[in-house]
């Protein structure tokens, strides 16, 4: 049986874990990732030093995002070709993706740094935070390139179809970064730098490992340098592609520094340090919910084009089932461990008593989450990309930014705390609507075919 036929036959739940593992494991790992790097930062920097990297953290965002937005969109293309059967049309894709991260990287990082004081102080930095933000992002900026490389060429590995070696590049880098960042930070007194220069450091070694698969006979299409001139329609064609997850990530920066603002005002310096740690606490926690979300399309994709609304009623409650448990255990740590869980990136009372009571606020909601980010990927995976970007949206932007503006003023620090709950609940409202709805045209639909 191949793998189209075991996507239409083979038993929902084998399906599920063979093609969630992979992404669950790399996405957790990915998250670690900022967990250690904070963990590290809080413990030998000190409370000011989670507040420089929180302030920063907008503009790493920025990045990631011009990274998804070549290296989505080229891994969508790649994927298509492949499986039109033209190989080499993919492989000029994949070297114009990498001259165009280069151009990317080379515009970002020179308007960055010429202007990262102004930038940083608009993101929120004051006299005290400035120095130790300017040192951390300097060195990201200048190794950004490495991240470019190493996450968004990722991508095409994954497309190509080798989703261990993606993980495996996800992995190297996380290990590396976690036994660096002590070296550098602790051993070698760097401080918050060292976090920066570990975290790079990881990076290229992850991008010579990308760059080595690439360039070599190991995977089904090679990066040759007769591939790099760009394109037009090419880069037209990848931008194009990858300016939906380019515009969540924007927004999510956006959000970052609405939140880094009211947390300023109403809750100082020590609100934004612990923002920073329970975002990271937050991602850790949902990042297996993405990878069951990743591992449900391509099963519900592949049979609902087959017309066989079983098994997609089916995979879609089954994956709603599993992320749902993710997030109901998530929510329980969360609540009973509140306390130890801030005590792991910094001992500061005042922190751990502030970053305890917003880690409970925040995220409690986390037992609707998983059933909201399964239900908008229905839409996606089904090709109802309007539904799937409103409801994506509804979470991160529609609801959560007017909401981060408005609640502050009437409940101060409390209201900052309550906006992603607000968030949660009504975009979870919206999107079990809008799946009550679906599931009985799919049922309709399924009488129909039986009929």
């Amino acid at each position: 049986m191949d793998q189209s036929q075991a996507l239409g036959q083979e038993k929902i739940s084998k399906l599920l874990w063979k093609f969630s593992l992979p992404a669950i494991v790399g996405m957790v790992v990915n998250a670690l990732y900022n967990v250690v790097d904070s963990v590290f930062v809080g413990n030998w920097v000190g409370d000011i030093g989670l507040t420089a990297v929180t302030i920063a953290f907008p503009i790493m965002l920025v990045l990631m995002a011009i990274g998804m937005l070549i290296g989505i969109g080229a891994s969508t293309l790649v994927s298509i070709r492949l499986g039109e059967q033209k190989r080499q049309e993919a492989e000029i894709i994949l070297g114009n993706a990498l001259s165009l991260m280069v151009v990317a990287v080379l515009a970002t990082t020179t308007l960055a740094l010429w202007f990262l004081d102004p930038i940083l102080i608009f993101l929120g930095a004051n006299e005290h935070v400035l120095p130790y933000a300017r040192d951390f992002t300097r060195i990201i900026l200048i190794g950004s390139i490495f991240m470019h490389v190493g996450f968004g060429l990722n991508n095409i590995i994954r497309a190509e179809g080798n989703p261990k070696v993606a993980m495996a590049t996800m992995l190297i880098s996380a290990l590396l970064n976690m036994i660096l960042n002590p070296l550098f930070i602790f051993v070698l007194k760097l401080g918050i730098a060292g976090s920066a220069l570990a975290t790079v450091s990881s990076q290229a070694v992850s991008a010579t490992w990308v760059l080595k698969h690439l360039t070599s006979n190991k995977g089904v299409i090679r990066l040759r340098s007769s591939n790099l001139r760009l394109d037009k329609t090419i880069v037209w064609d990848i931008f194009k592609i990858g300016l939906s997850p380019f515009l969540m990530q924007i927004a999510a920066s956006v959000v970052t520094i609405l939140y880094n603002y009211g947390l300023l005002r109403y809750g100082g310096e020590l609100a934004v340090a612990a923002i920073g740690v329970i975002n990271r606490v937050g991602m850790l926690i949902l990042m297996p919910v993405f990878g069951i979300s990743q591992g449900v399309q391509p099963i519900l994709g592949y049979n609902y084009g087959a017309k066989n609304y079983r098994r997609v009623i089916e995979v879609t409650k089954l994956g709603i089932y599993a992320a749902t448990a993710i997030s109901v255990a998530g929510f329980i740590i969360v609540q009973v461990f509140a306390i130890p869980i801030i005590r792991l990136f910094n001992d500061n009372p005042e922190l751990v008593t502030l970053g305890a009571s917003g880690l409970k606020i925040l995220l409690f909601m986390l037992p609707v989450i998983g059933f909201q980010i399964i239900g908008a990927n229905y839409f996606q995976a089904a090709g109802k990309a309007g539904y799937a970007i409103f409801l994506s949206m509804s979470r991160q932007v529609i609801i959560l930014i007017p909401a981060i503006v408005m609640l502050p003023v009437y409940f101060g620090l409390q209201g900052i705390w309550f906006a992603g709950p607000v968030a949660d609940l009504v975009s979870s409202i919206l999107t079990g609507f809008y799946l009550w709805l679906e599931y009985g045209k799919l049922r309709n639909r399924e009488l129909e075919n039986n009929s």
